[in-house]
């Protein structure tokens, strides 16, 4: 969601245009709301703190420094953080203030000036001096950025003209942006299924968020056990957590407690499939005479892991009693507009 504020007559009837333009909800004050027909923040760090648990990005139509004061309080990281943007009253300037390029607050800026007839007015350093900007970048493509301080590094090295290689398991359509290179260099980027690659003395990993863990569990067991076996099972293979979309198994297991328990606490869909469905599976799969006696099939986590996900990355893995394999999804990378 993406939620607007605005203080004054003029800049309600703003807020209104870019609330119906960009499918957000426009709050004001308690004075104009009955006059305007809005509904009213009430007290202004609620309101704020309240919206940067349910809103992908804010817009205060006011001046920069109201909005700077009410989300000082709750600014963690730019990796978390919504995105926060002020627009003046008269629609002249669209200004990023907090996360600008994963929240996507610079790309919103540009959006709304383009609404107003303004200009948005971005100052992080990339952007300024054209260069590529990865966070950015990852995450327009769906790509889980593993390490932040990498991700710093890369920035800065562009930034200060040094080469940054780029090594993908994935075709990248276009052509590569000014900086990166092929060849070998100090510091890099590693597009994989995994984070376990490093082939330069610094490396930024990014993996995409098309994995699908299959996985199977005795009957009865606790959800505190699968988390503990899905933490070895995913450190083990260097798998982000936020690079998995979702979970698949046997329809035995649909009213499992413990592994919809697991599902449930990372957001996370889980898709059953029936035992006739998954041998229909094609492939090298390693048989349990003990698994098909009990379910119908000889293998419950990789055959589920593909059906559901596509291509193997990670075969059948025995974590604390429960089994897992992961597969990856279509992978469609490109430079897209950086240059």
């Amino acid at each position: 969601m993406i939620s607007l504020i605005a203080f004054t007559r003029r800049g309600c009837r703003l807020g209104e245009s870019l609330a119906k333009e960009l499918g957000g909800r426009l709050w004001t004050t308690e004075r104009l709301a009955p006059e305007m027909g809005l509904p009213s923040y009430g007290n202004l760090r609620d309101w704020t703190e309240a919206r940067f648990t349910d809103s992908r990005a804010l817009v205060f139509i006011s001046a920069s420094g109201i909005a700077v004061r009410s989300i000082a309080p709750f600014v963690k990281d730019k990796f978390t953080d919504p995105a926060v943007i002020s627009v003046d009253e008269a629609g002249e300037f669209a200004v990023p203030l907090l996360s600008g390029h994963v929240g996507g607050a610079n790309d919103l800026a540009r959006r709304v000036a383009a609404l107003t007839g303004g200009r948005a007015v971005v100052s992080t350093a990339t952007d300024v001096n054209g260069m590529f900007a990865v966070d950015q970048w990852a995450k327009e493509q769906g790509l889980v950025l593993c390490e932040r301080a990498q991700a710093k590094a890369v920035s800065a090295a562009l930034l200060e003209g040094r080469p940054v290689a780029v090594r993908s398991a994935y075709p990248i359509a276009g052509k590569m942006p000014a900086g990166l290179c092929s060849e070998a260099a100090e510091i890099g980027i590693c597009i994989g299924p995994t984070a376990a690659e490093s082939f330069c003395p610094q490396t930024l990993h990014l993996v995409p968020g098309a994995i699908t863990l299959g996985i199977g569990c005795r009957r009865g067991t606790e959800q505190a056990r699968l988390e503990a076996a899905l933490k070895e099972f995913l450190s083990g293979h260097a798998i982000p957590e936020k690079a998995v979309r979702g979970l698949a198994s046997v329809d035995l297991k649909q009213d499992e407690p413990g592994l919809l328990a697991l599902a449930n606490a990372h957001g996370w869909p889980i898709t059953f499939f029936t035992a006739g469905e998954l041998a229909s599976e094609t492939g090298d799969f390693p048989a349990s005479p003990f698994v098909e006696r009990t379910t119908g099939v000889d293998n419950v986590c990789q055959r589920a892991a593909q059906r559901a996900g596509g291509h193997i990355i990670i075969p059948k893995t025995v974590c604390q009693g429960a089994t897992f394999a992961a597969a990856m999804g279509q992978v469609e990378l490109n430079w897209g507009d950086f240059r």
